[in-house]
């Protein structure tokens, strides 16, 4: 399994999403359970979100990325960074392992 960690640059102030902050969230639950979502959340600044993603192939990453809201409507541009997370704490071995 391999590992992602996604980050957003929002490319209009937070404050203009409007009805596409519940949309997104709740398109990225359907890859939450899938198993595929870690954990997501916006950046403290508001400028723009980070995700920890698994998929057994970069393309799944870029087909997560492609259906998401923010993306569609050009509300958010995304970096993605494939790491392995070799240390962690022993309560994420179980997800890290693709179990």
């Amino acid at each position: 399994m391999k590992h992602f960690l996604i980050t957003s640059e929002f490319l209009k102030p937070f404050e203009q999403f409007g009805d596409v902050v519940p949309q997104h969230r709740a398109y990225l639950q359907t890859w939450y359970d899938r198993g595929a979502v870690l954990c997501s959340g916006p950046r403290a600044d508001k400028k723009g979100g980070v995700i920890w993603a698994r998929a057994e192939v970069a393309a799944k990453i870029d087909e997560l990325l492609a259906g998401d809201p923010y993306q569609r409507l050009g509300l958010a541009r995304y970096a993605v960074v494939e790491f392995v997370p070799a240390k962690r704490q022993t309560l994420l071995d179980g997800w890290v392992e693709g179990r």
